[in-house]
């Protein structure tokens, strides 16, 4: 591609150098003939006038044969093909060729016409350029004939020898040919000098053109090429490095500065895509748990209608089986046998009826009275409540509340009883002993107010993490109904809020509620759906 590329401009180039220079040529070898022509004519002319003034006292002495003599004397010179002295009537009366000697020529003769202009009188003074001319042979050789005339001088028509009247101007011609081979010779070598240096001149150009375009255009353009490809094939690194002042290199600028902006746009849509699948991951991870939450609201709901038909069945049979048998345990005539089994049915009665009332607790619908309140000053009397229980004895209760937290618009009661619920579960889970954490925290971004409840203790296992807002579910053993966490579930449900829940075994829990600053009112019958009691 480069050598062709150079190769075809030089050709074009070369061929109108080819086109310029044979014009030139031409031009030039044209005037130098005519000026070789012209000095061949200016020669033969001082030559015909040295012999008409060698013979001119020759003919003044009417020295005929002294004079024939010089006529072949002149004749025997290598370029002077033809000499002869005409007389006024066309008689040849000297000449080299003897033979021709008193042969009369016409007025029609070659000799004759340049003075005969269409058949006039002799012409006097006629330029040299009338009087001569070129031709050439049947072997291609070039003469130049030139004739002289020779005119009637006061020296002439007073003569002895001469019978010229005074009137008479012309009373002969000098008639000459003279070869022009060595001038035609000398023009033919200058033309070969001239052909021969104009096809160096044109070789030489041509050279250095096709250099000079490989250098400068070919080569900037081949390397140019090869990062194209490079860049087209991935390589985002690929970069015009040699860049020149002229067009080619500003091309290369340009492709440089498309490729920054390429790579740049690809380091972009990478960043671009790695967030896309990180916001793509969160989504999945909020869709997956609101179709948690929807999944425990709609398992609340359908529990709460059928707690509440099996608590207002339960409880009306539970309250007499534990009045007549708190009156039968009090008959003092009752053997200590009976009378223990009657305790026992109270005391298990009575579990019944707290079971019971739970039941209705968690199935009845109540909806939180709301008034603005310091989300701090409930968690700082709930503390006070359960700090002097047995149970966080050996725990290192540790509260840090952010200042400057806003009001919240809560039910202060409903409230209350889920931090008492997780700070109870939180001191049962460490019966060893170990820290409880309580942090409030202002995030302004999402217009909540977020409380962290985090424990050291035994933590939850995987598999029962999803359980812990069921209703009836409770790891702890005997100790527990499992509706403390599905009631505390509603009621942040019903403040238009949420509960996150993380937990390893062996390591502790942490829960995390979310409480909106405005409008949480606005969410109140959300929180009814999910919660239907």
């Amino acid at each position: 591609m480069r050598i062709r590329l150079a190769l075809r401009y030089t050709a074009i180039s070369s061929l109108v150098l080819l086109i310029v220079m044979s014009i030139s040529a031409l031009l030039h070898i044209e005037k130098v003939q005519k000026v070789f022509t012209e000095k061949a004519l200016r020669e033969a002319d001082v030559l015909s006038e040295m012999i008409l003034r060698d013979s001119h006292h020759l003919m003044l002495a009417d020295n005929n044969e002294q004079l024939q003599l010089m006529i072949e004397e002149i004749g025997r010179t290598p370029r002077v093909k033809r000499a002869r002295i005409l007389g006024k009537e066309g008689i040849v009366v000297f000449s080299m060729n003897k033979h021709e000697i008193g042969t009369t020529l016409s007025e029609k003769d070659e000799s004759c016409s340049f003075c005969h202009l269409e058949g006039s009188k002799a012409l006097v003074d006629v330029p040299i350029e009338k009087r001569s001319r070129t031709f050439s042979d049947d072997t291609g050789t070039q003469y130049l004939s030139i004739t002289r005339g020779i005119y009637n001088e006061p020296s002439c028509y007073t003569a002895a020898c001469h019978a010229h009247s005074p009137e008479e101007k012309k009373i002969g011609v000098l008639d000459m040919v003279i070869s022009q081979d060595q001038m035609a010779n000398l023009a033919h070598t200058h033309h070969q000098d001239v052909i021969v240096s104009t096809m160096i001149m044109l070789i030489v150009l041509s050279f250095c053109h096709y250099l000079l375009t490989k250098k400068y255009i070919c080569d900037p353009i081949q390397g140019l090429l090869e990062q194209t490809q490079a860049l087209s094939g991935g390589d985002l690194s690929a970069r015009v490095k040699h860049l020149s002042g002229d067009e080619v290199g500003e091309l290369g600028r340009s492709f440089n500065t498309m490729a920054d902006n390429l790579a740049q746009a690809q380091i972009e849509l990478k960043d671009w895509g790695n967030t896309l699948e990180h916001k793509v991951e969160m989504r999945t991870a909020e869709i997956t748990d609101m179709q948690g939450q929807l999944l425990r609201s709609a398992k609340l709901a359908s529990m709460g209608e059928l707690v509440a038909g099996v608590a207002h069945e339960i409880n009306n049979p539970l309250t007499g089986i534990l009045m007549f048998a708190s009156l039968s345990s009090k008959t003092p005539d009752l053997p200590p046998q009976v009378k223990d089994n009657l305790d026992l049915i109270v005391s298990e009665t009575g579990r019944c009826a707290k079971i019971v009332r739970g039941l209705l607790e968690f199935a009845r619908e109540s909806f939180p009275e709301k008034k603005l309140d310091s989300i701090n000053r409930i968690i700082e009397h709930t503390l006070e409540l359960v700090s002097h229980q047995i149970i966080f004895q050996d725990v290192d209760i540790r509260y840090h509340g952010e200042d400057g937290l806003p009001d919240l618009e809560v039910d202060t009661d409903q409230l209350q009883q889920v931090f008492l619920n997780m700070f109870i579960n939180a001191g049962q889970a460490m019966p060893s002993g170990g820290t409880l954490k309580i942090t409030t925290k202002l995030l302004e971004k999402k217009n909540e107010v977020e409380i962290i409840v985090e424990d050291t203790g035994a933590g939850i296992s995987q598999e029962n993490l999803d359980k812990i807002f069921d209703p009836f579910f409770s790891t702890k053993a005997q100790k527990g109904f499992g509706l403390g966490l599905s009631v505390s579930y509603g009621i942040i449900n019903n403040h238009g809020g949420h509960v996150d829940v993380k937990s390893r075994e062996g390591e502790g829990t942490r829960f995390t509620i979310y409480l909106p600053i405005a409008g949480a009112a606005s969410l109140e019958g959300a929180g009814k759906e999910g919660m239907s009691s």
